[in-house]
């Protein structure tokens, strides 16, 4: 009698599971709510914005959240909009995140909804493209909030929204993303016991899903280095001090510090030098010399060890040619690390939503994230979707961040019942 009193409960609230246990029932959406995800994506698609200049999609995402009836705060680290729904039942807090930043990028696929905004980026003129699929996001996690606001009489705990900007980095001078929402007091009245996160993924065929325990997204940290020397003429080396031939040697001591000087062991690094400047004429040797360059790294002490060994190996390999070196580092995004003990225990609801032969563990991916921030802070667990349709060889898919970036919808059903199944399985843990 208990079995079928709760059963018929979740059918009168319009909840479907499928399964044959407790343990095994999976909440899923129906194909009305299945299809107004898909148009809201397809909208947001139409209409992107770029990092903290988000005012459309904050304003569509709150107007849908204040219309389920939840309380909903805007303006968080410029344009973020954060909704808390609490379940009729006591139970724990849980953050689900999407963020909602587009790409100064001009998209070249044929899909009648493709977008044709044009804005501005560093004083040009740039096209707008939702090339890394937050368009998505968003729209699940609108799907994920009516789904779980229709559920409210049986769910365990409370659930926060986060509609987040900016997390493909805040304009030149400007702050912005998960960092500011968390400096702004995100977490500080109502801090979730979990966190999760979804990132669609070209990388994969639609409907899968690539998680990892522990780290899984690199941190991102750039850097610039200054040499001074004193400017000769190119016939008279002697006559100043060269700060090429020190640059130089600085880019190749660098290289020896994740080959000689970390501990690879615990997790791969890499230093990366993408800009050299120096110099205005063949016979001329300069003042100065600048570089710029990146650091990805998996794990936070080597990162911490990579910080201090990069300004030691620069201004010492320049003091050995009577140059100096300044060097600045400007750090980014954190490693993005899934707990393990929560990776583990959601593991089969992602089985159950995507089916088992669809759940791989994920290679490490040198790209960053900020939801690292949240995963500071609280356990969180961030995976990968995927959306090349089946069939087409996700290796020679367009990337994302790609003009011709293309999402199969599909994964749209996946996707948002795996946010409301999330919640519904962390409570009874």
């Amino acid at each position: 009698m208990l079995k079928l009193s709760t059963l018929s409960l979740a059918l009168i609230a319009g909840i479907s599971f499928s399964g044959t246990t407790a343990a095994q029932q999976t909440v899923e959406i129906s194909p009305e709510l299945e299809q107004k995800v898909i148009e809201w994506r397809r909208d947001l698609h139409q209409h992107p914005e770029l990092s903290n200049r988000e005012f459309r999609t904050a304003q569509v995402v709150a107007d849908h959240l204040r219309s389920l009836g939840l309380e909903v705060q805007t303006g968080i680290a410029h344009t973020g909009v954060v909704a808390m729904l609490k379940g009729a039942k006591p139970g724990p807090t849980v953050a689900l995140r999407a963020d909602m930043d587009a790409l100064p990028v001009t998209e070249q696929t044929d899909v009648p909804f493709k977008s044709t905004v044009v804005s501005e980026y560093r004083g040009k003129e740039v096209g707008v493209m939702h090339a890394c699929g937050h368009d998505l996001h968003v729209a699940m996690l609108m799907g994920a909030a009516e789904k779980l606001v229709a559920m409210q009489d049986q769910l365990q705990g409370n659930v926060m929204f986060i509609f987040q900007p900016a997390e493909e980095g805040a304009p030149e001078g400007e702050e912005g993303g998960a960092e500011l929402m968390l400096e702004q007091g995100l977490f500080a009245d109502n801090k979730p016991d979990a966190v999760f996160g979804i990132h669609v993924w070209s990388a994969g065929n639609t409907g899968e899903i690539g998680y990892r325990e522990g780290p899984l997204m690199a941190s991102s940290d750039r850097f610039e280095i200054n040499v001074t020397g004193r400017q000769t003429h190119g016939s008279r080396p002697w006559g100043g001090v060269d700060p090429i031939v020190a640059a130089g040697q600085i880019i190749s001591n660098t290289q020896t510090i994740v080959a000689r000087q970390v501990d690879i062991t615990r997790a791969p690094a890499v230093i990366s030098f993408g800009i050299v400047e120096g110099g205005v004429r063949n016979n001329i040797i300069p003042d100065e010399v600048y570089l710029e360059g990146t650091i990805r790294n998996f794990d936070m002490e080597n990162r911490a060890q990579i910080f201090k060994k990069l300004k030691l190996t620069a201004e010492a390999t320049a003091a050995s040619s009577g140059a100096t070196a300044h060097v600045h580092i400007d750090e980014g995004y954190p490693v993005t690390i899934n707990d393990p003990e929560l990776t583990r225990s959601m593991l089969p609801t992602m089985e159950r939503v995507a089916g088992k032969e669809n759940v791989k563990v994920n290679a490490l991916v040198t790209g960053a994230e900020d939801f690292s921030f949240y995963a500071l802070e609280v356990p969180g667990l961030f995976v990968f979707l995927g959306i090349t349709p089946e069939g087409q060889d996700p290796a020679t898919a367009p990337s994302n961040h790609s003009p011709l970036f293309y999402a199969d919808e599909d994964a749209l059903k996946t996707g948002t019942e795996l946010y409301v199944n999330w919640v519904v399985d962390y409570a009874n843990l």
